[in-house]
């Protein structure tokens, strides 16, 4: 692979992530991700080019408007270099293939999403709407194994979310995201991705309640938590399976 290929996917990623930013903080909030341009959210200057350069421009501007100095969500440059690290991780991953377009997708979805979910506490559904119908297509074009497994780790990647938000332990949000997860990932990886994100979910929640960030029982988002175990288990899952394996052989 030349260089030239992930460059262009890190820098193709930096700039779908501020797009994704929008998407994640308008769609929730019933706004439209085309009007107003973007602007400041206090003093409502629309932004020039130069307040728009991925990671960089929040860089120069000390995380401030440069006209009314606000400060500026922390998010913006976090979904902007989140997306180009992981479009380059993808990349050099798996390639150009479908494998790869699948993985470049699911990333899309898990930027969105986490942008959402971490600002307030919902997985919008048109979001969901929109990715469902494409990876449905592109798993059935590009197949990680048989269609069983897919259908199979839909059904799981819905049921066990499903069985904890009877018990208000997730939302429905969640449940929808982990079955489209699952049917990319099929079985036995759906279950690599749950026990991950259940994993570093509770860790950092743990680390959050010690440092006096949130309080026992606080709601928390979990939707970033199941797309970053989702991630993780496309790129690695089949490497965990068989790592667990050898310890028992």
């Amino acid at each position: 692979m030349t260089l030239i290929i992930p460059i262009y996917a890190l820098i193709c990623g930096l700039l779908l992530g501020s797009f994704y930013n929008v998407v994640g903080l308008r769609v929730p909030a019933g706004e439209s991700i085309v009007h107003p341009p973007s602007h400041c959210t206090k003093c409502g200057t629309r932004l020039k080019p130069r307040d728009l350069v991925p990671v960089l421009s929040f860089l120069l501007s000390r995380g401030r408007c440069r006209h009314c100095g606000i400060k500026l969500s922390g998010l913006y440059p976090l979904g902007e270099l989140l997306t180009g690290l992981l479009f380059l991780w993808v990349v050099l991953h798996e390639g150009i293939s479908g494998r790869g377009m699948i993985g470049l997708l699911l990333v899309s979805l898990a930027v969105i999403v986490t942008v959402a979910d971490l600002k307030y506490m919902l997985i919008p559904n048109k979001v969901l709407l929109f990715f469902t119908p494409i990876l449905l297509v592109m798993v059935l074009l590009f197949p990680d194994g048989p269609l069983w497994s897919h259908l199979a780790g839909a059904a799981v990647g819905g049921g066990i979310p499903l069985l904890l938000a009877l018990f208000g332990g997730m939302g429905m949000g969640d449940v929808k995201l982990f079955a489209l997860c699952g049917w990319v990932l099929g079985v036995p990886n759906v279950l690599i991705a749950f026990l991950a994100a259940c994993t570093m979910g509770t860790v950092v929640y743990g680390l959050l309640i010690l440092c006096g960030i949130v309080r026992r029982r606080q709601p928390v988002p979990f939707g970033p938590w199941l797309a970053a175990g989702a991630l993780l288990a496309y790129g690695y899952g089949s490497t965990m399976i068989s790592g667990y394996l050898s310890l028992w052989s």
